[in-house]
This record gives C-alpha cells, sequence and structure tokens, in this order.
C-alpha cells in the first residue's frame, strides 16, 4: 500500500472502503449503536488497512471529552532530573492511558501555590478529564478545589479521610522491619533525616520510624529534617556526623538524601557500614550503581501510576471505583547496613 494512504487517510477515505456512510463509520470506531456487527467489522477492517488514525480533536468533540488527564508535579526541575521515581510513576500511568486512547498532560510547579494555580487552571479551561493528586500535603488547597469543580480525580498516598479515590503503598511494616534489624545489629543511636515538611507522606515516614523505635525500645528523638534532595542528604550528613555523639545508623526518608548522606560520609573518612549504617526509602535504581550498594525500603511507583491511571478512568467513565492498596513496600538489604562496629 503507498505510503501517502497510509499517512493520510481519513475517515471518508474509510467510508468509501467499507462503502458506508461517514455516520456508520463514526458510530463502528467510537463503540456506540447503530451498526450491525458484520457492519462494524467491515469497517474495522477497512480501517486498518488504510491505516486510518482516529483525529484527537474530533473524537473529543464527539465524546465531548478531552482524552487527556493531569499530573502537576511540585518538585524544582533539578530534583526531578535527578530523581527517577517520577519517571517510573509516569510510565505506570503511561501503560493504563496509552491503550485506552488517553494522553497525559504533564506539568511542573516549583511551589505549593502554583500547583494549586495550575490544577485550576487545568480544570477550568476543559483541558483534561481528570487528574492525579499526589505530593499532597496537610490542608492541600487543591482538594476543595477539585471537590468544587466537580473535576475526576485520584489521591497517590493521600492521608485516611481523602474524599476521591486513593491507590495507597503501605511502607510502615518495613520501616518497622528496618528498625528491628538496626536493633538486632546493635544501633542504639539511629537518627531519621526527613523529607519536605507538610508533605503527608513526609509524615507518614517519620510516623512508621517513630513507631518502630518505640517498639524497638530506642529513642525516636534523634530528628532532622530534610528536603528530598542529594544536596540535602550531604547537609545532614555534615550537621550529623560533627556531633559529639553522631548516630552509628541513618534512615533517609528517600534514596537521593540517603546517596547524599552516604557520599559525604565517605569524603569524611567514615565507611559505610563499617563505621555508619545508612539507608534509604524508595529502591531507586541508582541505589544499585554505588559501594557499597543502598539498602532501602523499596516501592513501586509504576504499580501505583498504573493502577491509580485505571481509577481514574473509571471515575472519568461514571464508575465509583473502590479505593486501590498495592503489596506493601518491603526492605530490600543491599550491603549500607551493618553492624555496629566494636
Amino acid at each position: 500500500m503507498p505510503a501517502g494512504e497510509r499517512a493520510h487517510a481519513t475517515i471518508v477515505d474509510v467510508a468509501q472502503r467499507a462503502g458506508v456512510a461517514i455516520s456508520s463509520v463514526s458510530a463502528a470506531l467510537n463503540d456506540r449503536k447503530g451498526v450491525s456487527s458484520a457492519t462494524r467489522d467491515r469497517i474495522r477492517r477497512a480501517a486498518d488497512e488504510l491505516g486510518y488514525v482516529p483525529s484527537i480533536r474530533g473524537r473529543a468533540l464527539s465524546a465531548k471529552r478531552a482524552f487527556s488527564v493531569g499530573l502537576v508535579v511540585e518538585r524544582d526541575f533539578t530534583v526531578l532530573e535527578a530523581d527517577p521515581f517520577f519517571g517510573a510513576f509516569i510510565g505506570g500511568v503511561e501503560e493504563t492511558l496509552e491503550p485506552n486512547g488517553y494522553a497525559l498532560s504533564l506539568q511542573i510547579a516549583g511551589d505549593a501555590a502554583s500547583s494549586l494555580e495550575r490544577q485550576v487552571k487545568l480544570a477550568d479551561a476543559r483541558r483534561v478529564d481528570g487528574v492525579f493528586l499526589n505530593e499532597i500535603r496537610t490542608n492541600d488547597r487543591r482538594i476543595a478545589a477539585l471537590l468544587e469543580r466537580g473535576l475526576p480525580a485520584v489521591g497517590i498516598n493521600p492521608p485516611a479521610g481523602f474524599p476521591f479515590p486513593a491507590v495507597r503503598q503501605d511502607g510502615s511494616a518495613a520501616v518497622h522491619e528496618l528498625v528491628s534489624a538496626m536493633a538486632a545489629l546493635g544501633h542504639r543511636r539511629i537518627a531519621h533525616v526527613t523529607g519536605r515538611s507538610a508533605y503527608v507522606h513526609t509524615e507518614q515516614r517519620l510516623a512508621a520510624w517513630t513507631d518502630a523505635m518505640s517498639a524497638a525500645g530506642l529513642s525516636p528523638e534523634l530528628v532532622l529534617a530534610g528536603d528530598f534532595t542529594y544536596a540535602g542528604g550531604e547537609r545532614a550528613a555534615d550537621q550529623l556526623l560533627a556531633e559529639s555523639s553522631p548516630p552509628t545508623a541513618v534512615f533517609c526518608a528517600n534514596d537521593l538524601m540517603a546517596l547524599g548522606f552516604m557520599s559525604r560520609a565517605i569524603e569524611r573518612g567514615l565507611r559505610v557500614p563499617d563505621d555508619i549504617s545508612v539507608v534509604g526509602f524508595d529502591g531507586i535504581a541508582v541505589g544499585d550503581y554505588v559501594r557499597p550498594r543502598l539498602t532501602s525500603v523499596h516501592t513501586d511507583p509504576r504499580a501505583l501510576g498504573r493502577e491509580g491511571a485505571r481509577l481514574l478512568l473509571a471515575l472519568i467513565d461514571g464508575d465509583d471505583p473502590d479505593d486501590v492498596d498495592i503489596p506493601p513496600a518491603s526492605l530490600v538489604d543491599k550491603g549500607s547496613l551493618g553492624p555496629v562496629r566494636a
């Protein structure tokens, strides 16, 4: 078949090839009633032979949908560039969207105000049929704005009482396992470097660590505020390792901070894990390329994206889907956690 025919086939070409009206082609290709099974099959066969690709604009006008969903990521550009967590999450989203004919509208916001503004613009301009709510804050203003506009939304690891459907992955059991392992290796002075303040998942990880430390009979007071960045991990190392009684083990709220902490500890002449143990959270692939390899609480951002997109499309179609809990995160020991030095 000539290349030009495949590249420029229109709905008119399909109708002529199948010997039917244009309205019949539209009904058949959009799964609407009004054509017989035999005619539907003939139309689809003709479309395949011509290499016909439906117009997104025409499809949207016909169905009164944008066939697009929105994701606003609240991260500094440099942090987003360095953190592969979001790449895996977006990959999972695309696994669900692409077969269903939907596109992802991705935007980057530098702060909470910009994130709110962009979510509102997406909703008011009807550029998307629904949105993901991730990086959720305590008292997040986006929630009320989306409820007011009636736009379908799905939360990613939101708090209890969240008003929209949600997909969650529990990490508390893995954090308890981590603290138990640290205690069994002789660690008593354990520090936690948190993520950015006001984020729900920062508080969730801090709460899990506090509970686990208390359950192990250890003091949970050695907490240092972090920011989810590599540089933040370096700063935390400078501060904690300069203390008169530094920790023997550190749990960072994400892998980027753990990698920064480990790098600075090594620069200061310490051996990991001989002199200090360092553990992260997320399980990003880059943790396998350092030495020692980074022990971490492994999450599944791809599954979060895949299931979140499935929930969102169900909402857009008018369903009332239940929340989804994917398998919990797990502790994977790869070498940066060891016993206290005698």
